[in-house]
């Protein structure tokens, strides 16, 4: 057991996409890079990011086979097992659980990414409501199912919101249905950001200098990268080098989202909930960010304070 100045597992997440107890097959080695971020808060672009500084490249590279998403429920635990065993370079893996769901290891380094969570609905609802029927059917299918499949998008963004701003999945959070939760998770790493292998980045910094973001993530992960590679990989992870790399590279969209790739790479931008939620929507996110984000955690998400 952690010390209690770490964070410590004290929740089994699972639900139609979510399984924490995978995580205990994986073997974990010094220097694993461990990207946890709440869903839609620029996990991919960092994902992408990292594996450029990795291999000290511009080589676009199929997330699924080279940082794959640890505790995403539906693939064999047993395929993922021998993936990870396989590699033999500095490993990046991917995980969207809270800090109470996770089996933290001191050997690793942690990134959070954060983003305002009325831009991280935009982009949710944009994923949640161009779900194909087989993504659905695929994930009410596949090993360790527990409680009730995703239920399909109706399509009424303000009611969406409201449900995600006021109904959690599980019965200890309070908002982020029928995912898990958005604000919950950003909190319960939030309380750990100033211990040495856990760094926090803002998605409104990667949009604003990338290059600069880039150099910062790679001094973290004790990663030698010159000026000119930071600028180099800043333009491969602009986002009409994402989309076009998502593209070319076979990861499985097609038939996850409708109109595949371009559906997952979809804006990029923030603000698109101005004149699309309602003043009902923000009266009620206010109630809620004020409930449940620490106010100098909420002010960082916000754009209103200094990074940390």
């Amino acid at each position: 057991m952690p010390p209690p100045n770490l964070p410590r597992r004290t929740r089994v997440y699972q639900n139609h996409h979510l399984d924490s107890t995978r995580w205990d097959r994986i073997d974990r080695r010094v220097g694993d890079i461990i990207i946890t971020t709440p869903y839609k808060c620029g996990t991919t672009w960092t994902q992408t990011i990292v594996l450029h500084l990795i291999f000290q490249d511009l080589q676009p590279r199929e997330l699924g086979e080279f940082s794959p998403w640890v505790d995403f429920r539906p693939p064999p635990i047993d395929d993922l097992v021998a993936k990870l065993a396989a590699q033999i370079h500095r490993r990046c893996l991917k995980s969207h659980l809270p800090a109470d769901g996770t089996a933290f290891d001191a050997k690793a380094q942690y990134l959070v990414i954060g983003r305002d969570p009325r831009d991280v609905y935009m982009s949710f609802w944009n994923h949640y409501s161009n779900y194909t029927d087989m993504a659905l059917k695929q994930l009410a299918e596949g090993e360790n199912l527990v409680g009730a499949p995703l239920p399909p998008c109706d399509g009424d963004v303000r009611q969406g919101f409201r449900d995600w701003i006021s109904r959690g999945w599980f019965a200890w959070e309070n908002e982020g249905y029928p995912f898990w939760g958005n604000m919950a998770h950003i909190r319960s790493w939030w309380a750990y950001r100033n211990l040495p292998n856990i760094r926090f980045v803002h998605y409104n910094d990667l949009l604003a200098d990338t290059a600069a973001q880039i150099a910062g993530i790679a001094a973290y992960l004790n990663i030698s990268c010159t000026d000119e590679m930071c600028r180099d990989i800043a333009d491969a992870v602009s986002f009409k080098s994402m989309r076009r790399a998502a593209e070319q590279v076979p990861t499985g969209n097609e038939a996850v989202f409708k109109d595949g790739a371009r559906t997952f790479i979809n804006k990029g931008t923030n603000g698109r909930w101005k004149g699309v939620l309602s003043e009902e929507n923000l009266m009620l996110y206010d109630q809620v960010a004020a409930r449940e984000l620490p106010p100098d955690c909420r002010a960082w998400l916000e754009g209103r304070a200094a990074a940390v």
